[in-house]
């Protein structure tokens, strides 16, 4: 018996609220799985996936730099961005998502089919395991990458590769997937560690791809909203301003979601003397 089966139940599963869109989203998954087959699915479904989501989160990013209003928000305010960057972003990423990451997309479908991973909507896990799954993953990757990173930040291999990343002192929304080719490999490796894991539906890749997608460009986008940032409310979470000052600073700060690890081995305590210190200055500066 599947234990993450969508039919069965658990006494505590009484008490959680149901999923208000289930019937419209059952609807169009069955709809996709009768129309197209398991390869185009995992492969050009995930594609489009990742393409729709990461431009339509860096949407709000690239308006913000036209309204002033949001200049109030914006983390390193003496940076604006040009379109001479976004313009050079934009090219590499084009680079990256289709001749680096798209050939990693297309082993998605050998992956289902090897460890027999499932399509239909039977066999779907319930919302809350989807959401366990997702933290799962994001743990396992934040882990991944906050070695990975530290590494990657070494003198002897920093110019070869993770310099690319740091062409941004102030990054914006567009620059969470600018890095060289290796890069994108290595760190991205994380990302699939979680899938190899926790992975019971092929429902997971695509809501995880979704919540790490959000998730970076929300770390890169370069403007602080805590109160509006529904990610905010995960213990824990590292945040634009976390992630600006690793850009702005170039050491320290290296986890990509979660802050513990920069705690735990002190790689955050430029960050927090930084903070102080404008904080300080604030202060002296209103009295």
């Amino acid at each position: 018996m599947n234990f993450y089966s969508a039919n069965e139940s658990f006494p505590l599963t009484d008490y959680l609220p149901q999923n208000p869109v289930e019937p419209y989203f059952r609807d169009y998954w069955m709809a996709m799985t009768d129309r197209y087959t398991k390869f185009q699915i995992a492969t050009w479904g995930s594609l489009i996936v990742h393409e729709l989501v990461y431009f339509g989160a860096c949407a709000p990013g690239f308006m913000a730099q036209f309204i002033p209003f949001m200049h109030y928000f914006k983390i390193q305010k003496d940076k604006p961005e040009t379109f001479d960057k976004q313009w050079k972003c934009f090219k590499l990423l084009m680079f990256n998502h289709f001749l680096i990451q798209l050939p990693l997309i297309c082993g998605t479908y050998a992956f289902t089919q090897m460890f027999g991973i499932p399509y239909d909507y039977a066999s779907m896990p319930a919302w809350y395991i989807i959401a366990m799954q997702v933290l799962g993953c994001a743990v396992i990757e934040d882990t991944w990458h906050y070695f990975l990173h530290r590494i990657m930040h070494d003198k002897r291999f920093y110019k070869y590769v993770h310099k690319v990343h740091h062409n941004f002192q102030a990054p914006f929304g567009m620059t969470a997937e600018y890095a060289h080719p290796v890069e994108t490999v290595v760190l991205g490796m994380g990302f699939f560690i979680g899938i190899l894991t926790f992975c019971t539906h092929v429902v997971l890749l695509w809501a995880w791809v979704t919540v790490r997608l959000l998730e970076t460009i929300d770390v890169h986008s370069g403007y602080n909203l805590p109160y509006l940032n529904p990610f905010h409310l995960i213990p824990f979470y590292a945040g634009a301003k976390f992630h600006d000052f690793h850009h702005m600073n170039f050491t320290g700060n290296y986890s990509s979601t979660f802050s513990y690890w920069d705690r735990i081995f002190g790689t955050d305590q430029q960050y927090h003397k930084y903070v102080g210190e404008k904080q300080k200055a604030a202060l002296k500066k209103s009295e």
